[in-house]
This record gives C-alpha cells, sequence and structure tokens, in this order.
C-alpha cells in the first residue's frame, strides 16, 4: 500500500514499484473517478466493487488512501510505504501536472484537469494529515517506510533501483 498526501508522489512511485517487480500497479483515483471527466465520482458501489475486485488478486500495489475502504486493503497488504512532501510542494506539483502534464501516472484515462478551487482547498484541509497515515502504518505490525520529502523518496528510488517514469513534458515524474 502506498499511502499519503495529495500530490506527495504516491502514483508516480506506485508505477515505479509496479515497473520493478513485475505486479499491477492500481491507482485508486483512477476507481474513484470516472474516465474522460474532470474528476467526477463515480456511484460509491462501484468504486467499493473495483477496489475489491484489485485486491483479490495475488499481487498489486495500490495508491491512494479512501479509507471507507482501507480494512479490507490492509487485511492483504504486506507493507506500507507513506509518502509526503511540504504543503508548497505538493501545490506546486498539482499546478505543474494540470497544466503542464497531460499523461502521468494516476492520472485519469482522457480526463480533462482544470485547476479548481476545490482542489487547492482540499491540498489546504489535509495539511497535516499525514501523522494519520503514519499512526496506521505503524499500528498495522506490517513493515513499513515513511518518506517525508524529496530527498528521502530520492533515496528510496536509489535504495531500491527504482525508475521513475517519464511523462509527456520529459522530465521525470
Amino acid at each position: 500500500m502506498v499511502l499519503g498526501l495529495t500530490n506527495s508522489g504516491k502514483s508516480t512511485l506506485t508505477v515505479a514499484l509496479s515497473d520493478r517487480l513485475g505486479i499491477p500497479a492500481v491507482h485508486l483515483d483512477q476507481f474513484q473517478h470516472r474516465p474522460n471527466t474532470n474528476w467526477e465520482p463515480r456511484p460509491e458501489a462501484e468504486f467499493a466493487a473495483l477496489h475489491d475486485a484489485a485486491i483479490v488478486e495475488p499481487g498489486w500495489i495500490i495508491d491512494g488512501s479512501y479509507s471507507r475502504v482501507m480494512p479490507q486493503r490492509l487485511a492483504r497488504a504486506t507493507g506500507i510505504i507513506v509518502v509526503t512532501d511540504s504543503l508548497a510542494t505538493r501545490y506546486r506539483r498539482y499546478f505543474a501536472r494540470t497544466l503542464f502534464q497531460k499523461e502521468r501516472a494516476g492520472a485519469l484515462e482522457g480526463g480533462q484537469d482544470s485547476l479548481n478551487w476545490k482542489m487547492l482547498h482540499w491540498l489546504w484541509k489535509t495539511r497535516d494529515s499525514i501523522g494519520k497515515y503514519q499512526q496506521l502504518a505503524r499500528e498495522s505490525g506490517l513493515p513499513h517506510v515513511f518518506a517525508s520529502n524529496k530527498r528521502e523518496l530520492d533515496a528510496l528510488y536509489a535504495e531500491w533501483g527504482l525508475t521513475r517514469p517519464w511523462v509527456s513534458t520529459g522530465q521525470a515524474g
């Protein structure tokens, strides 16, 4: 499980791990939202069914939190990575990915991203939420790793022999 705050690098890390380990990457945002939209939510039952179908597979790396379906995912997980970064960095990533990255890890198929106040507010609202994910990881009894900034995340990439997927702008994600 890859948990953390919005725009902290979870999806990019998930793809890198998937590539390295040869197991499917699953982005919960793609289950929660309809393709070919600007993040329009799916019905809750449809989201839950997609989630539950993914976790019964023999191998997966899932990024995203969605605490309402966390218990069943946690029961099948073999480890947890918690990723975050500063609020300023996460705002910068939001602007960069929305304005310049038409293809990126975790994006919606046919996504129609546009800047919106809802996301800006969400980033602000969740700015201090990382402690709950770290506590969950500690209390889970599962192996866990925390990466709290770019330097620590870069160290994980190096230590684990991971390569960041390239995005359409030609820069590493």
